[in-house]
This record gives structure tokens, C-alpha cells and sequence, in this order.
């Protein structure tokens, strides 16, 4: 089911709870509404006491609603950027092609935006991106009884693709119209239903989907595409104190044990190459 077209933007708090722990004894201003929305380091936020993320919901492992909380692999490095800035993190749910624009950091809603958003040459026009935290390859995951064994067979069948991703332009660049759907989980529910026979996705959400029994049961992954795919978060063009302040977040995460603990809790078993070097 789509959940998301029509849905309006709304305010969720992000989850970590000893970041959160940390945050309500050391935030530099006292809350959303009011005081300085300079943080540490001379940061500027949109909001006082908060650092304000973008995101598409929903995108497991990176970011998704469990227990009425937003949880996940990016949430949680955020949370390590917002907690080294003295503040709290605050999530905004947003439309995902407002990403390619920056339209929402522009317009000074957000601060920062983290959707497992692949780096890419024409995103970098419009948004400054962090040295990349992740590096993704695309699944092509089918129902077991499609017939289909590997890409190459996807040539005349119906394959659906989420919109405005590098998926979905992976798949038109080989040739192929894909059906375009909301959200990642849009597109795996209409594999689900029979929508389509097979779906071109980042494969770190086909990992998280295939831990459910009754989905591995019923649908398989028969191609690993190395797409050269790394995600990074965004700000505003020109916001180099926030920038720097996330990179640093990702490079101690990296270097003290963090990133790795994480990457399992969220993703699965750690592979250091997942880890991309920083940038120079």
C-alpha cells in the first residue's frame, strides 16, 4: 500500500535513547521555541535546540517507524552529530523528490537530509553532500515463480522501481519502463501482490525484507547489481561548519567501533568495505 502520497509533513522525534538521555542534560539552548539556534561550534540550526532532518518514511533499515518512533541506520548517525552539537535530533517527513532540489534546507525547514540518498554529480548542483557513509549496490529481487534468473530477464516483464531513485534510472538506462511507486515499501508490496514480477531496489532493504520467513518464502534476490552507489547526508550549499561537524560524526563513528555496532544492529554482518574511506 502507498502510505505516503497525500500524507502531510509531520514532526517525529528521533529515537536513540542515550543520545536523548545525553541531549536533555547537555542542549545549548532550551528548546525548539525558543533561545539561540546557534549550537556548538558556531552550527546554525533552523530551531533552536534541535537538529532538523529531512527524510522519506518509510526506508528500513535507514529510517522507519517502529513503535511509534523513527529508527534506523541513519537516524542513529545523526543522532551522533546532533549529540556532539549539544542538541537534540527532530525528523521531518517530506516528499522524496524535495531531496534532489534541497528545496526543504533552502527554505530553512531542515538542517540536514538523510534518506539512503546516493551521491551523485547532478544532486551535488543543488546540495552539498558528507563524505560518504554507505556504499550500496542494487538487488533485483523476483517472486520465485516469475521464471526470472538474473537482470537480463527482465527485458519485457513488468518490473517496478522506487520513484526518483537510482533504481528506477538503473532500470530505464538498461532499457527498461519501469512501474514507479511512492516508497520502498510501496514497491515491495506491489511485488507482494503481483503488481509486478520483479523489483529493482537498493539491496540493504531487501536484506531487512527477506529476514521476514514468509517473504523469503516466497521471493529471492537473483542479481547484485555494483552500481558504484555510496549515500551521503546533505545540507545547504555553502553550510560548511554543519558539513564538517556531520563528516567528523562519520569518521569517529568509523575509527572508535561505532559504525560498526551499528551497521549490525541495523544492516547485518559488518563488511569493512561497507565502510567507504573518507573523503580527501
Amino acid at each position: 500500500m502507498n502510505t505516503l502520497l497525500g500524507r502531510r509533513a509531520r514532526v517525529l522525534a528521533a529515537t536513540t535513547a542515550t543520545v536523548g538521555l545525553v541531549l536533555v542534560a547537555g542542549c545549548s539552548s532550551s528548546d525548539g521555541g525558543g533561545g539561540t539556534k546557534t549550537a556548538a561550534g558556531g552550527v546554525e540550526l533552523a530551531k533552536a535546540g534541535q537538529l532538523t532532518t529531512c527524510t522519506h518514511l518509510p526506508y528500513p533499515p535507514f529510517q522507519s517507524e517502529i513503535d511509534g518512533k523513527v529508527q534506523g541506520f541513519d537516524v542513529s548517525l545523526i543522532d551522533l552529530a546532533a549529540k556532539n552539537l549539544g542538541v537534540r535530533q527532530e525528523i521531518l517527513d517530506t516528499p522524496f523528490e524535495n531531496f534532489k532540489t534541497g528545496a526543504f534546507l533552502n527554505a530553512g525547514q531542515c538542517d540536514v537530509a538523510a534518506a539512503g540518498m546516493t551521491i551523485t554529480a547532478e544532486r551535488k548542483k543543488n546540495v552539498d553532500f558528507s563524505e560518504p557513509y554507505f556504499d550500496a549496490t542494487q538487488a533485483v529481487l523476483v517472486d520465485k515463480k516469475s521464471g526470472i534468473g538474473s537482470f537480463a530477464d527482465l527485458k519485457g516483464r513488468k518490473v517496478g522501481a522506487q520513484a526518483q531513485t537510482t533504481g528506477e534510472d538503473y532500470a530505464k538506462s538498461k532499457g527498461l519502463d519501469p512501474v514507479s511507486f511512492e516508497s520502498s515499501d510501496a514497491v515491495l508490496n506491489g511485488l507482494r501482490t503481483g503488481q509486478v514480477k520483479a523489483v529493482v531496489i537498493d539491496y540493504p532493504v531487501v536484506q531487512g525484507w527477506l529476514k521476514d520467513k514468509a517473504n523469503a518464502d516466497a521471493f529471492k534476490v537473483v542479481d547484485n547489481l555494483n552500481t558504484g552507489e555510496q549515500y551521503g547526508f546533505t545540507v545547504k550549499k555553502g553550510n560548511t561548519k554543519l558539513l564538517a561537524a556531520i563528516d567528523k560524526a562519520i569518521t569517529d563513528a568509523k575509527a572508535d567501533g561505532t559504525y560498526k555496532k551499528l551497521y549490525e544492529k541495523w544492516i547485518g554482518p559488518y563488511d569493512a568495505s561497507a565502510a567507504s574511506p573518507s573523503a580527501s
